[in-house]
């Protein structure tokens, strides 16, 4: 029955946080900046998460303790997850449609898999092999339809800016929370913190904040508040019943859910060839996943 429960509300997170392109597209839609969009976002879920920080006294007098050290890595961590990693997503669904940024954030586990390959001499099983070759073989198939022109070759290169990135968060995210000393929720906080304020500041001062009307302000509010706050705390509560690679493959259901979210809503339409390609990505992303050990994946959500 706990699995189930698990299971269920790990699904409803999965989606919530899929819903998250629509919404952002829109916003962007409205003349939103991108990089001042994900500030205000995730300066809000900042601040959301303050008072579970300062009234918890375990929490506040760690975070008073925490060395230079581990202000460093929590810092980076802010640098590269939110304000790279996420910058970088909000700029290119700017320029690129959301099936095309999920299909390349989805290629994160690869990017990991490979740099195990390249820098800690760590082979691929067969099964992850036959991951990486479907998972190249999607892309080629889904690229093969598209037809790119100058702006979605901006968007593009941003996009792979932040597939590399997010790898480069996950591997940070396990040295950070690997020894155990920090809780979750103060790595979370710290690291967010400084995130939002470089994307708020990096925003302003090179986009501006536009005219934000209500709609934006519902827009950032349900974003920061619903699929940040309350997602991640389901999703926290998820992972103490599913194994690691169970939460992995639900997580990649992501992939189609924004293909279908962005044709019903956003009116993005996918021919064959292209719904081939994620269908082989999304497949070949799981069995990549499979064999890998514990990864603190990392998506925008």
């Amino acid at each position: 029955m706990e699995r189930r429960r698990a299971t269920l509300l790990a699904l409803l997170v999965t989606f919530l946080w899929s819903t998250s392109w629509v919404l952002i597209k829109v916003g962007l839609q409205h003349s939103l900046p991108p990089i001042s969009f994900a500030g205000l976002r995730y300066m809000l879920a900042f601040i959301c998460l303050v008072p579970f920080v300062v009234f918890n006294r375990a929490l506040r007098t760690q975070l008073l303790r925490l060395e230079r050290k581990d202000w460093a890595w929590l810092a980076a961590l802010g640098l590269v997850y939110y304000a790279l990693t996420q910058g970088s997503q909000y700029f290119s669904l700017a320029y690129l449609p959301a099936a095309l940024v999920s299909l390349l954030l989805n290629l994160t586990p690869v990017v990991v898999a490979m740099g195990g390959l390249f820098f800690l001499a760590e082979r691929p099983a067969s099964l992850q092999w036959l991951g990486l070759a479907l998972t190249v073989a999607g892309v080629v198939v889904y690229f093969r339809s598209e037809n790119l022109h100058i702006d979605h070759w901006l968007g593009l290169g941003v996009a792979v800016l932040g597939v590399v990135t997010n790898a480069a968060s996950s591997v940070m995210g396990r040295q950070v929370n690997r020894s155990g000393n920090l809780p979750p929720l103060l790595v979370t906080f710290v690291s967010m913190g400084v995130g939002a304020v470089l994307l708020l500041v990096f925003g302003g001062v090179t986009q501006g904040f536009g005219q934000l009307t209500g709609q934006h302000w519902l827009i950032i509010a349900w974003l920061a508040l619903v699929n940040t706050a309350l997602a991640f705390t389901l999703w926290n509560y998820s992972l103490r019943v599913l194994s690691a690679v169970e939460s992995s493959i639900l997580n990649s259901l992501m992939l189609p859910q924004i293909a279908i979210l962005a044709y019903l809503f956003l009116h993005e339409t996918l021919t064959i060839q292209e719904m081939l390609g994620l269908g082989l990505v999304c497949l070949g992303v799981i069995l990549v996943q499979l064999r890998m050990p514990l990864l603190n994946m990392r998506r925008l959500r």
